[in-house]
């Protein structure tokens, strides 16, 4: 038995503190970092994921953690884990062929008694404890619940051709990020009402099957490593605390 053949979908733990579970995706496939598994990039030292799960760790607003990775990386995953004493994990199970998909074996291990859930991506390693507090709070009274701050930039419509067709007004978009919060059963009933691959975020799902999308307040700091230009910016998000 080979290492990916381990175990794919993975109980480490039961775990019965308070709070809501969430769900980390980190199953995508790096393909903008130029070869480099970007859970597993060492930032400060310590890997990607570690680092994205400590904050679900030590939130006392989340009960477990189910984390869903590739095949391939869950045995160098687990052992991470392990190493690094994360004790919130209740599962590790495989990912999809899309996002989409991941998410899905994720609320496969959901409780039948869970009734909300926090969704975010494993390549976020700077969501803190003000955020996910804001989420979950959010979450209390709102179906779906997303963090994101508001554009900097100027931004524009533009056709396939290039040709710009409207200026955006600014001071009414945002920038989503994770963690997003949706109530299990709605968000279940949401996924058979739309084509999921047609998005990229869990609250657009929500909002194209007819539920109301509330915001709470990011962080500009809260980036999602996706190029090795955002690994820059990491270590230097990280040099600022030191």
């Amino acid at each position: 038995m080979n290492k990916t053949e381990l175990k794919l979908e993975y109980e480490i733990c039961e775990n019965e503190n308070s709070g809501i579970p969430v769900i980390v995706v980190a199953a995508g496939n790096s393909t903008r970092m130029k070869g480099t598994n970007k859970q597993l990039a060492l930032l400060g030292g310590i890997p990607v994921i570690i680092r994205t799960l400590r904050n679900f760790e030590n939130s006392k607003d989340i009960s477990n953690i189910i984390l869903v990775v590739k095949d391939t990386d869950l045995f160098e995953i687990q052992m991470l884990t392990h190493k690094y004493m994360i004790t919130k994990i209740s599962d590790i199970v495989c990912g999809g062929n899309s996002r989409q998909e991941s998410v899905l074996n994720g609320f496969a291990r959901l409780k039948d008694t869970d009734k909300s859930v926090l969704i975010h991506d494993g390549a976020r390693p700077f969501a803190d404890e003000r955020i996910i507090n804001s989420v979950v709070s959010a979450l209390k009274t709102h179906s779906a619940v997303t963090c994101a701050v508001k554009v900097k930039d100027t931004v524009k419509e533009i056709d396939k051709d290039g040709k710009v067709i409207k200026t955006l007004k600014r001071d009414s978009l945002v920038a989503v990020q994770t963690p997003q919060g949706v109530e299990k059963a709605k968000y279940l009933e949401a996924v058979k009402s739309v084509n999921v691959a047609d998005f990229t975020d869990d609250t657009s799902i929500m909002e194209a099957a007819g539920y109301d999308v509330f915001t709470v307040e990011g962080s500009y700091k809260n980036i999602k490593i996706t190029t090795e230009e955002d690994m820059i910016s990491a270590n230097a998000f990280l040099s600022k605390e030191d």
